[in-house]
């Protein structure tokens, strides 16, 4: 727990790269279109709990990974953002099950780290193309749900994403009390196999 602490507090955080192919506002909502590289990622599922449980516990078993909870016992860093893979459900809700994922820092790539935790995948990612809208505060499934709601609206028929799941996406630690950015994700549909799911 101290090395997760640590390496949160401590470590300067490594934005996951990417290129902004477009950025519109519709009305009081801006969003982009990014595009995003390939590469490893740490993945944990956590199914049968509420998003804002699962998405907590998914998330900290894998900042205890990068922060030292791994075979070789060593400090990877941060990066950001965590992201939450998530279906929507009925109504104004998500579905009980949610894959929690942390892209691998840039120095370990290559030779990663295994996990101590087994219900941690490594897994490789290709690049994929994203619809992102920007809100702040604690994200909560509200918030979640609120947002990707807005973000449809604004993109209507114009492009086509998948639309039986999207990625909310937190950047700063629980830690971190004002000025905090959390996004949601619709993934554009691209030939060939999409990447996030």
């Amino acid at each position: 727990m101290f090395g997760m602490v640590r390496n949160s507090l401590f470590s300067k955080t490594e934005t996951r790269p990417y290129q902004i192919l477009n950025s519109e506002t519709k009305g009081e909502l801006t969003y982009e279109e990014r595009k995003y590289e390939p590469g490893k990622y740490a993945s944990i599922s956590v199914s049968g709990k509420p998003f804002d449980e699962g998405s907590g516990e998914g998330a900290v078993k894998l900042l205890k990974y990068v922060g030292g909870s791994n075979e070789q016992g060593v400090l990877m860093g941060m990066t950001a953002p965590v992201s939450m893979v998530v279906e929507p459900g009925e109504g104004d809700c998500l579905q009980p099950k949610v894959e929690v994922q942390i892209h691998i820092p840039r120095n370990f790539q290559e030779k990663t780290p295994k996990p101590t935790d087994q219900s941690i995948e490594i897994k490789d990612q290709d690049g994929f193309t994203v619809y992102a809208t920007e809100f702040g505060g604690y994200a909560k499934e509200a918030n979640c749900v609120e947002h990707a709601a807005k973000l449809r609206a604004a993109l209507g028929d114009s492009v086509s994403y998948h639309q039986h799941f999207y990625v909310c996406a937190g950047y700063d630690p629980p830690t971190k009390l004002f000025g905090r950015k959390n996004e949601v994700w619709f993934v554009k549909k691209e030939t060939g196999k999409t990447a996030v799911e």
